[in-house]
């Protein structure tokens, strides 16, 4: 059993997983802080209020604290869509990058011409 633990451990896709965890911990630290330093003041300035946590609905002597759960929605929506925009541009790069990888070089666009014409010359 140990054995077969060590190998499930040393998988690239457990590494990988491992890897990205550990990234996405501490990515989520220099998100949080783009949300509450830069977009929610900006938010603030059109809405008027930075932090809704104050609204509270009251029935009878239960407190439902609705501003709360608004903020965090909309840090939610905001993380999410920073964390796309971020994916969509990662993407775009590798996506280039796989076109350049795509393309053969002049070389070897000679080298494939060379060999069909060596091919009908034995015909």
């Amino acid at each position: 059993m140990l054995k077969e633990f060590k190998t499930f451990i040393a998988r690239g896709s457990v590494i990988d997983m491992a890897v990205g965890i550990i990234v996405g911990a501490a990515f989520t630290s220099i998100v949080k802080s783009l949300v509450n330093n830069l977009i929610n003041p900006l938010i603030g300035l059109f809405i008027g209020r930075i932090d809704l946590s104050n609204l509270v609905l009251t029935v009878g002597d239960a407190q439902f604290k609705y501003g709360s759960f608004l903020n965090a929605v909309i840090n939610f929506l905001i993380i999410s869509f920073v964390v796309f925009l971020m994916v969509k541009a990662i993407n775009t790069f590798r996506k280039k990058e796989d076109n350049k990888k795509d393309t053969p070089s002049e070389e070897v666009m000679y080298l494939k011409e060379i060999t069909e014409l060596l091919k009908k010359n034995k015909d």
